[in-house]
Formats: structure tokens, sequence, C-alpha cells
């Protein structure tokens, strides 16, 4: 079971946004972070991704996830203990009620490692549970023509997450990169 990029980031959004309600959010150092995101569905090996941020987008992230979180979820607890932020949350996607817990230990304002365990009753897209983990590192300053808002996904598909909130979607199709020839077989 592979979930695309942008449901892991909208999970990630919704994961995080308690924050955001009960103090401030976890704040890190704008400019370009290196991501992986490693579910137990793919064998553990992770999803690498590229993303640009900065201080307005961050705030725009938590805004968004906690109105998702507002929309889907009865339970959303979170807690800070110094660097670490734990949170419960029981939430409703379809048909499916999804009971989560998750745990974000920051590194200064430079890396993060978070970890979201969760079950679904009943099975979401076919899973009964998931294990997903995510670490992010920065990298510098924004390059590569990267912007704020700026996703390069697994694949090289490049969208910004300002348009996808807006309902504008990803990049338009001449910005995304050619598909990879299959193998012969």
């Amino acid at each position: 079971m592979r979930l695309g990029v942008k449901t892991l980031v909208g999970i990630a959004c919704i994961a995080l946004a308690g924050t955001a309600l009960a103090q401030e959010y976890p704040k890190l150092r704008p400019g370009q972070w290196d991501l992986a995101i490693a579910t137990k569905s793919r064998d553990g090996q992770p999803q690498k991704s590229t993303m640009c941020v900065d201080d307005a987008l961050q705030r725009e992230m938590m805004s968004m996830g906690a109105g998702m979180s507002r929309e889907m979820c009865t339970k959303n607890e979170f807690k800070r203990d110094g660097a670490r932020f734990v949170g419960t949350a029981e939430c409703k996607i379809g048909e499916s009620k999804i009971v989560s817990r998750s745990v974000m230990t920051l590194t200064g304002d430079t890396a993060y490692h978070t970890e979201i365990n969760a079950t679904y009753e009943p099975p979401f897209m076919g899973m009964k549970d998931s294990q997903t983990v995510l670490d992010g590192k920065f990298t510098g300053p924004c390059r590569d023509g990267m912007t704020p808002g700026d996703f390069v996904g697994p694949q090289g598909q490049k969208f910004n997450i300002r348009n996808v909130a807006s309902g504008k979607g990803a990049a338009p199709p001449a910005a995304q990169p050619a598909p990879r020839p299959k193998a012969p077989q």
C-alpha cells in the first residue's frame, strides 16, 4: 500500500496541528529541508522529498492542519515536553475512524523525527493500522529555483503546498518530470 505524497503531507499537517492549538508550534529554520517518510507498508524504505519553508508557510501549514483537524477529529490532544511534542487524535476519513498517537522530537530548529502510529476501523484503503516515520533535516537556503511552499516528491513531482491548499493543485503537466521508461521485460 503506497500513499501519495499529498496524502502524506496532509497526514503530517493533521498530526502536527494540535501543537498550533495547544501552544506555540514547533518552529523550523526557514530554508530547504530534506524529508524522509517511511511507512511499515513500504518495508521501511523511505520516500525522499525536498521542501522549501519560511515562517509564514509554517504558520499556514499549522493553520491548515488545525482546520482539517477541527473538521475531521473529535479528539486532538497535544502536549509539549521540552523538545518533544506528543499527540493523540481520533479522526474520521471517509467511513474510517482513525486513532493515532504521534511523537515529534526536535533537534533545535534544524532537524526533527516524528513517529505516528494509527489504527483504522474499518480499514482505510485496505489498512488496519500504520506506522509512519518522518525525518526532516535543514540543508541550507532554498535553492534550485525553489520558493517557500515548493515540494518535490520522491518521483520528482513538484507542487506548491499553497496551491494545493487553495485548490489549484500540483504544477502543470509541463513542469512535471517526464515519465521514466519501463524496463524491458
